[in-house]
């Protein structure tokens, strides 16, 4: 059974003053568990092994599909795939992070990919910060967590210098390449998201900026803030599959921009690949002995119960889950009801006491390097709760 350990939670003020503003949902409840998780370092050492995997096998399965043309199979918009091939072939467009969201791996259960959230997660706020001044707040070692997220993206940012050398020899490389932070105004996580990550590459060593998505300016010799400031580096916590399908201008832009050399985009345009749900159907073709795939295909899944979801879906959305006589058990309405459905064997999350189900959620920075957990019902959607860890 789940073990857990209760805590003196973060006040609100204090939670505010640290810049994390969605601590209450809608219904008042709060979003950030007053628990902690408990897990085994072989449980940790799990987690890591199993999402160092399988970033290989989607390496691979996004070479496949290159070479293959399989872009319409994954829902992929064809104003992308010419910016996809190009950031693939050339190694200065680096995966800076990703998330891969897990079933299992706690209380026995086998660890099973869901989905890889490999171009705009969030969580990384509550992964790499809330978690860790939990501890720090409770008087607790801060050491007893799988979370170097902090300094595995510093290290990484410092790779889209260094690439595959030593993240250390920055220093002597570095010429003062700026890098543009920007994100969608209004939205409260996904402003504090990018936040963090421009602070994070400003104690790596770059030279920073940020600016609302609106108000950056493009055209074929680059990009540039409100002020005409031109950016080598630009990273948008905005959808690639988006800017393909209701911003074609801006994709061609993009395109252009890249074509000229004038700014390197992050995260690549090819971790499309990697976040159609779609790759997964990939996966099972390449790898049907991997023991963290579950079967997934463009089909419905006779005879077994299986979850429908969309190759670009969000926070649930879009979601049913069918028992094995095609009976629908959960079901979530949403915004994604264009792209590609694909079908994905259905397994249940590990549940506490009460019946909260909970999802495993670990950071990829060229390496895993964090783990956090989501509570929630059988369907994860945007009530669910962050619950941090311990390490045990």
């Amino acid at each position: 059974m789940l073990s857990f350990e209760s805590i003196r939670p973060i006040d609100d003020a204090t939670l505010e003053a640290l810049g994390f503003a969605w601590h209450t949902d809608n219904d008042q409840s709060k979003y950030i568990a007053d628990k902690l998780l408990h897990v085994s370092d072989a449980e940790a050492e799990a987690y890591y092994e199993a999402a160092n995997t399988l970033y290989d096998m989607y390496v691979e399965a996004a070479q496949y599909v290159i070479d293959n043309n399989l872009f319409f199979e994954l829902g992929i918009p064809f104003n992308l795939i010419e910016p996809i091939k190009k950031s693939w072939e050339n190694d200065v467009h680096w995966h800076l992070y990703g998330r891969f969201d897990l079933s299992g791996g706690i209380d026995g259960a086998p660890i099973k990919l869901i989905e890889f959230n490999a171009d705009t997660p969030t969580s990384l706020f509550e992964t790499a910060v809330l978690q860790w001044a939990l501890l720090k707040h409770n008087g607790m070692d801060e050491e007893r967590q799988f979370n170097n997220v902090y300094q595995a993206l510093s290290d990484n940012f410092r790779r889209l210098i260094t690439l595959f050398d030593d993240p250390q020899e920055f220093e002597k490389l570095y010429d003062g390449w700026k890098i543009l932070f920007s994100s969608v105004e209004g939205n409260a996580e996904e402003e504090t998201t990018t936040r963090l990550l421009r602070q994070i590459a400003t104690d790596a060593g770059f030279n920073t900026g940020f600016e609302f998505l609106d108000r950056v300016r493009f055209d074929e010799e680059g990009i540039c803030d409100a002020h005409d400031n031109p950016y080598e580096y630009w990273f948008k916590l905005y959808p690639w599959e988006e800017i393909g399908s209701a911003e074609p201008e801006l994709a061609m832009l993009l395109e252009q921009i890249m074509l000229n050399q004038k700014a390197i985009i992050l995260n690549p345009a090819y971790t499309l690949l990697f976040q159609s749900k779609g790759m997964m159907k990939i996966l099972c073709d390449l790898f049907p002995e991997s023991p963290y795939l579950l079967h997934t295909s463009f089909e419905p899944l006779k005879g077994l119960g299986h979850v429908e979801k969309r190759c670009f879906g969000r926070e649930g959305a879009n979601t049913r889950i069918f028992d094995a006589n095609g009976a629908i058990i959960a079901e979530r309405d949403g915004p994604y009801g264009n792209y590609k459905a694909l079908y994905q064997e259905y397994v249940e999350f590990v549940k506490d006491r009460e019946g909260h189900a909970y999802q495993a959620g670990v950071f990829f920075a060229y390496e895993a390097c964090g783990l956090g957990f989501r509570r929630g019902g059988t369907i994860m959607d945007n009530m669910s709760k962050f619950v941090a860890h311990i390490l045990v």
